[in-house]
């Protein structure tokens, strides 16, 4: 089984029009309601290409229930722990340019990170243990170290997709998969990602300290990817961004779908990289279909590093 784990999702509200003015009424085109939260993304968009999942972490509130709904909508089983606050609503205004509001995340106590532990402490070898997202910094970092702890033990795969002082952090935990962008990686040792033979460079680095398989996003530029043998480059396929939002986690997925089935790190790349695409080029997460169309035009490529 795999399970995802979002500690703060959100109802994201998302609105489209022409000319977005401050101070001023403005009325809307378009609108959409969708849970949000990088777990959430994921477990939405394994069950979109044909893999079960449960999605894990807090909610609470009429739009806490109203995220579990929506999941059960789709065929994804829920086992959020109840915050008893009502879960945050995210406001995202998309014009020429993009604003965004995001609601505060809930105050877990200690009782409710136990009950996550003991869920993690349920799962059996061979299950995956996604924890994608903002992780607050209201929880010990150590609660963290403790689940990927655990997750090593019980042979779990353990991915993680998160940034900034967390993703260093967690880096020594020794994660099997994880995916930054190149701002994020960059981020990890201080620098500034300017290519992809940069990104390789630095990449490989956390393959050293012991994770197994790194991906690295670069938007148009395509993604890189790194193992302990070998370095591949991968092509973004060309189509108009329609919203970036979910496209990392989309990649996620289509490379943990992919490697469930063929147990190729290589193909799961491909893959991954197709699912994030497929994303960008629509309103909301992509389709399996969406996927399969685009797989064609991400040409993978050993990586060669030009002097």
């Amino acid at each position: 089984m795999i399970y995802t784990c979002t500690i703060t999702p959100s109802i994201d509200y998302t609105a489209y029009l022409d000319n977005f003015e401050s101070g001023k009424l403005n009325r809307t085109e378009e609108v959409y309601y969708y849970p949000g939260g990088k777990g959430i993304n994921v477990s939405r968009v394994l069950s979109r290409l044909g893999i079960k999942s449960r999605a894990l972490g807090y909610a609470g509130g009429f739009t806490g229930k109203y995220i579990e709904q929506f999941l059960a909508d789709e065929g994804i089983d829920t086992d959020f722990i109840d915050t008893g606050e009502i879960t945050r609503i995210n406001v995202k205004i998309k014009t020429d340019q993009e604003t965004e509001l995001n609601g505060p995340g809930p105050e877990i106590n200690a009782l409710q990170l136990q009950e996550l532990n003991d869920k993690v402490s349920t799962m059996t070898r061979g299950d995956w243990f996604v924890l994608a997202g903002s992780l607050p910094e209201s929880i010990p970092m150590q609660f963290f170290k403790d689940l990927a702890a655990t997750c090593h033990e019980k042979g779990i795969h353990f991915v993680l997709d998160t940034s900034g002082s967390a993703l260093k952090q967690l880096i020594d935990t020794k994660p099997f998969l994880i995916k930054p962008n190149e701002h994020e990686l960059g981020d990890i040792f201080g620098v500034t990602i300017h290519t992809p033979a940069d990104a390789f460079h630095y990449a490989h680095k956390l393959v050293e300290q012991g994770i197994e398989h790194v991906v690295v996003s670069m938007g148009g530029a395509g993604a890189i990817y790194a193992n302990k043998d070998h370095g591949y480059t991968a092509e973004a396929p060309k189509g108009k961004v329609v919203n970036t939002v979910g496209s990392g986690d989309s990649l996620v997925s289509g490379f943990v779908a992919s490697y469930i089935e063929h147990q190729d790190a290589v193909r799961a790349f491909q893959y991954g990289v197709a699912s994030g695409s497929a994303t960008a080029f629509r309103t909301d997460l992509c389709e399996k279909q969406d996927v399969e169309q685009l797989l064609a035009e991400v040409k993978v490529r050993p990586f060669e590093k030009r002097m």
